[in-house]
């Protein structure tokens, strides 16, 4: 992976949406019109990229964020919490008399979630300052506003970043930004639909030849499977008593972004985003259960059990 030439020491920095999440646990969901008491309330920051910025930072490594919010108290605690994970937030565009967005998820018992995202305010190219970034080894990148994103990963591969991308649902057209993504990372929810095919393999191929890159996608309980160099990688998820999926996606980014920092082949970059991907899942809320280092290396030395 070629390094930065004016920042080596920044690993990993995103671009992307940042809402503040309000997440319930329900004993069930109810039907049109009803009603259900809460069993718990979990209360933080989230967004794709952000979550992806916080594991990193909590597996030692050096974030920053871009992202917009308004001057409001979702704003401010949303910027507050990154900080607090040690993610640097000197790139965080605040927008006077604008709305922060938020989200509002609900928990089915089976760690099932249900969101609905309120986004006002969104990332132009006209916010971005590219002479003030500094060049990281890995720019992680969500997709939700195209310009902005394509500008971003123009900027980044000029500066000899690795460029990553993350998108989990069919919300908007991310095609132009396909052509600079060295590292395509996918639900099976966004790339089946996407690519008009069935099964992982098909899609891949053809996401592969979109990209020119490497391709991976997700498939929940299923486990992940990459195609790299012509090469098809497979591997299970790992199996754990799951609380709430909200972030998953984001976690196996965690797991991925950390292994290609490294050094590592694609089947332990498959092998690192399962792992930090079942422990988040043990835990309510999207960086909850982000693992330390230490507790990721303990996870997988047990050795944890898969679906299949």
């Amino acid at each position: 992976m070629p390094r930065s030439k004016n920042n080596p020491t920044l690993d990993c920095l995103g671009m992307g949406i940042i809402p503040l999440d309000f997440l319930v646990s329900i004993p069930w969901f109810p039907e049109l019109g009803g009603k259900v008491d809460a069993t718990n309330l979990t209360v933080q920051g989230g967004g794709p990229v952000p979550n992806v910025m916080v594991g990193l930072a909590r597996l030692g490594l050096q974030t920053a964020v871009i992202a917009v919010v308004g001057d409001d108290l979702a704003g401010r605690v949303s910027i507050e919490e990154l900080k607090a994970d040690g993610v640097n937030t000197q790139y965080v565009i605040v927008k006077k008399a604008k709305q922060s967005a938020s989200a509002y998820g609900f928990i089915e018992p089976d760690g099932r979630r249900t969101i609905a995202l309120h986004r006002p305010i969104a990332i132009e190219p006209r916010d971005l300052r590219l002479a003030q970034y500094a060049v990281p080894k890995v720019l992680h990148l969500d997709g939700r506003d195209i310009d902005a994103t394509v500008k971003m990963a123009r900027w980044g591969r000029r500066g000899g970043a690795t460029v990553t991308f993350d998108i989990g649902s069919t919300r908007n057209d991310i095609t132009p930004a396909l052509p600079y993504i060295d590292h395509l990372v996918v639900a099976d929810a966004w790339a089946f639909p996407y690519t008009g095919k069935r099964e992982v393999r098909p899609a891949l191929e053809k996401l592969a030849k979109i990209t020119g890159g490497t391709v991976v996608i997700t498939e929940g309980i299923k486990g992940a499977t990459g195609l790299e160099e012509g090469c098809f990688f497979r591997h299970p998820a790992y199996r754990i008593t799951v609380v709430d999926t909200t972030g998953a996606g984001d976690a196996f980014h965690v797991g991925y972004i950390y292994g290609l920092l490294r050094g590592a082949d694609m089947a332990e970059r498959l092998r690192l985003g399962n792992a930090v991907a079942a422990l988040k899942c043990g835990v309510p809320g999207a960086r909850g259960g982000m693992p330390t280092l230490t507790s990721l290396r303990r996870f997988l030395q047990r050795p944890p059990v898969t679906y299949a």
